[in-house]
């Protein structure tokens, strides 16, 4: 062992780091780990300050979703580590690979209820694919090599790591960890066989993609496979990046109020191809597109992690493997000379551009689909589209198209606040990327304090801000089931575009669609975070409804 490997804890924690090839810290600083602060001064990282631990956790989180390395944050101890949680549950339910490091008391004081002290084991426990704690400087690095392995391998997710505050000033002589790659699990032979049995027998096949673990090159391999075979693909809710809009195989994105001829496609599939996903709750549309446990189709399911096999779904064909080793092996088969299916294909795509080409007029001077229309044909192909949750994303799933992998960031776990941290996140890790993110007021409020980081380190992100003063899926769901009693649901906004202003950006108010093209122009050349803000109509609550028509249906079902 050279003497010149004696180290404090902060410094072998940094330069595991490096070793594994991060480039990208986002934190808010703590005292509980003052001694890795020191030793990002001479490290060669890009450390991002941030305003919140959540809004710092989801710019890792977009981090990862970008270079399909684990996101790195770091956080102090306490009421730190519990801002943090939102972003953790974000990468649990989206499958990310992502590494939370939390201050901790020292290992002196626990159990004894010391200033800030949290059991992070208990707290992250159900939350998280690892929750641990170092005791000893000599085994960070075995420990930060596990948790890369663990949040990369199988079903990708969140890992939290816990560092005792004298832990980190504690020397230690010990060698830096080899960098981690993930590892591929591959389908065998037998199953790829049956596979093209299944589809030899098939008369309304489709695959839908989803899950994370995806890779560009994953994507590329779906799409030859899909020309090939002239099957129609779906996507799942939020994951539409997973294969182009723009391909004649491309159907839809299965999500929340998806296009019904899609629903009604995948009902009545002979042989059902999941890649990737779990199949959950919202993609499922309430569990009812697949019988619990058999389903009526001939289920081929294709996931990383072996205990999603069978879990909810019992396959006829289950495969366990990465989306990059499963897709490599497609190019193995073959289609069949006369493909039964192609029709299908074709009248499925026609019903996707009907879908989502011309929106239907809305309530209100401002239409939502018209402006998400505007920014997907004023965008480069390669564009990071990001948002966080509530009624307008509505309009962003139906109406925005994606080329290519990593446009898209937005959590399937519905959880409000993402899309101005992920925005930043992802324009941190990509600068040359055009970076766009679509806002509810509710959900700007969550964590658009952000915006502040933004500015700080000049990066010129665009937030689209739609504002009807209301939580609006709430008042939605409120119309459904207690109409005309409104209650919580209400917000009364600042000047949001004033807001980017007092924070150094840029700042627009629209109140016409006609005007929002202009000020999208003047937004991009301003070179600055700039701020949109639209004001909405709160009648205007989904693309197909309207609230006032919501709460009418609503009293004619109570009479």
């Amino acid at each position: 062992m050279r003497a010149s490997n004696t180290r404090t804890g902060g410094q072998i924690l940094v330069d595991q780091l490096v070793a594994q090839g991060v480039e990208h810290v986002f934190c808010v600083p703590g005292e509980s780990y003052l001694a890795v602060l020191d030793a990002f001064h001479d490290a060669k990282l890009n450390v991002t300050v941030c305003r919140q631990e959540g809004g710092a956790t989801m710019m890792a989180d977009a981090s990862a979703r970008l270079t399909g390395r684990p996101g790195i944050a770091f956080v102090t101890r306490g009421p730190g580590a519990t801002n943090a949680m939102p972003a953790i549950h974000i990468a649990e339910h989206d499958d990310v690979p992502l590494i939370l490091f939390i201050g901790q008391v020292g290992r002196e004081m626990r159990e004894r209820g010391a200033f800030q002290e949290m059991n992070y084991r208990a707290l992250f426990g159900s939350t998280t694919k690892w929750a641990t704690e170092i005791e000893d400087p000599a085994r960070i690095p075995e420990v930060v090599s596990r948790a890369f392995h663990v949040a990369m391998q199988g079903r990708p997710g969140p890992v939290v790591i816990g560092l005792p505050e004298d832990m980190l000033t504690d020397q230690a002589a010990v060698d830096d960890a080899a960098r981690v790659e993930r590892i591929e699990t591959y389908p065998g032979a037998p199953q790829i066989a049956q596979l093209q049995t299944l589809l030899s027998q098939a008369k309304a096949p489709v695959v839908i993609l989803g899950g994370g673990g995806w890779t560009p090159q994953a994507v590329a391999d779906m799409r030859a496979f899909a020309e090939r075979f002239q099957l129609p693909v779906s996507t799942v809710f939020r994951r539409a990046m997973l294969f182009d809009y723009d391909h004649p195989s491309y159907v839809g994105e299965l999500g929340i109020s998806p296009n019904p001829k899609l629903k009604s496609r995948i009902e009545f599939a002979d042989l059902a191809i999941i890649v990737g996903d779990r199949m959950a709750e919202l993609q499922s549309q309430a569990y009812t597109l697949f019988e619990i446990p058999n389903p009526r189709q001939k289920l081929v399911h294709v996931h990383a992690a072996a205990e999603e096999l069978g879990r909810v779904y019992n396959p006829h064909l289950g495969i366990n493997a990465t989306p990059s080793a499963f897709c490599a092996a497609l190019a193995e088969l073959q289609p069949p000379k006369q493909i039964p299916w192609t029709d299908a294909t074709r009248a499925s795509r026609a019903d996707y551009i009907a879908w989502t080409e011309k929106p239907s007029p809305s309530p209100g001077s401002v239409h939502i689909g018209d402006v998400a229309i505007h920014v997907r044909d004023h965008i480069p192909a390669d564009a990071i589209v990001t948002n966080g949750a509530g009624n307008f994303a509505g309009w962003v799933q139906r109406y925005m198209r994606y080329r290519a992998f990593g446009t898209q960031l937005a959590p399937t776990s519905g959880s409000m606040g993402y899309g101005v941290p992920a925005a930043v996140g992802a324009k941190r890790v990509a600068p040359q990327r055009t970076v766009i993110c679509f806002a509810g007021d509710g959900d700007f409020l969550m964590n658009g304090q952000e915006f502040a980081t933004a500015v700080q380190y000049d990066l010129p992100i665009i937030v689209i801000l739609l504002d009807n003063g209301m939580y609006g899926t709430i008042r939605m769901h409120q119309e459904r089931e207690y109409p005309g009693r409104i209650s919580a649901t209400a917000l009364k906004n600042p000047d949001f575009a004033a807001y980017a202003r007092a924070f150094g950006g840029h700042g627009e108010t629209v109140e016409r669609t006609a005007d929002f093209g202009a000020a999208f122009e003047r937004a991009k050349k301003s070179g600055k975070p700039a701020i949109i803000h639209l004001k909405v109509d709160p009648e205007a609550i989904t693309p197909a409804t309207t609230l006032s028509q919501i709460r009418e249906k609503a009293l004619a079902a109570q009479k």
